[in-house]
């Protein structure tokens, strides 16, 4: 069962739920969809003189346990990026390892690869640079001018919404009919407006362009472009 923190909707045919931790579980896969770990990305930093608190990768696969637990989910998904660099796997200090073996041998664990993955970060299983599962591509960046069913990360998307006088930013997933951006998972992860024009650009060609944030167990939609026929190409 969906637990009811998660707002479900429909997509290519099939059940998914959007967490407000940014994962996405599917309910016929009983597999949960994460994006943009970006594990060691503190440790990146510190390398290069800017100190950050180490605790970034046992915070992003802590809230990982979390989700599983909640959905029961018997299979994960991770959509790229998966360390900040390519000697990420070799910082990663060892609390935050036996976390990731742990979940690694308890779940069905794929690994797609992204930018980031410059060469084998996925520790111990060998990475993939896409798969299709009941007709839906799974890869780490939306490819322009795509038809088929796709399910991506890369970007970051995050809205901005106005309400009472106060603007506040929140990481969202971006879909159109049939190709969906998921928000980053990862625990250091900035942003990118989700209006953006490479977010837009990446998801064509679309007839509408939506954000999609979950709250309360519902799946809020902000309108982020329209093709309107004979007016052309509208941003809400």
């Amino acid at each position: 069962m969906v637990p009811v923190s998660f707002a479900s909707f429909p997509f290519a045919g099939q059940d998914f739920a959007l967490a407000p931790s940014r994962a996405l579980y599917w309910a016929e896969e009983r597999a949960l969809l994460v994006a943009d770990l970006h594990l060691e990305k503190a440790s990146w930093y510190a390398s290069r003189g800017q100190m950050l608190p180490p605790y970034d990768s046992r915070e992003t696969l802590s809230r990982v346990a979390d989700a599983l637990r909640e959905t029961g989910a018997r299979r994960v998904f991770c959509l790229g990026d998966n360390f900040h660099d390519s000697h990420g796997p070799d910082r990663l200090e060892p609390h935050a390892a036996g976390m990731l073996d742990a979940l690694m041998r308890a779940v069905d664990w794929v690994w797609i690869t992204g930018n980031h993955d410059t060469k084998d970060t996925s520790v111990k299983a060998q990475g993939v640079p896409e798969l299709t599962v009941r007709g839906i591509a799974l890869r780490h960046e939306a490819r322009p001018g795509a038809t088929e069913h796709e399910l991506s990360g890369h970007f970051h998307p995050k809205l901005r919404v106005t309400a009472r006088g106060r603007s506040v930013a929140r990481p969202c997933a971006v879909a159109s009919e049939r190709r969906l951006i998921l928000p980053a998972f990862g625990a250091l992860t900035g942003g990118m407006n989700a209006a953006d024009p490479a977010i837009l650009g990446a998801l064509q060609p679309a007839r509408a362009i939506d954000a999609l944030v979950p709250a309360a167990g519902k799946l809020a939609r902000f309108p982020l472009w329209r093709d309107v026929p004979g007016r052309g190409a509208q941003t809400p």
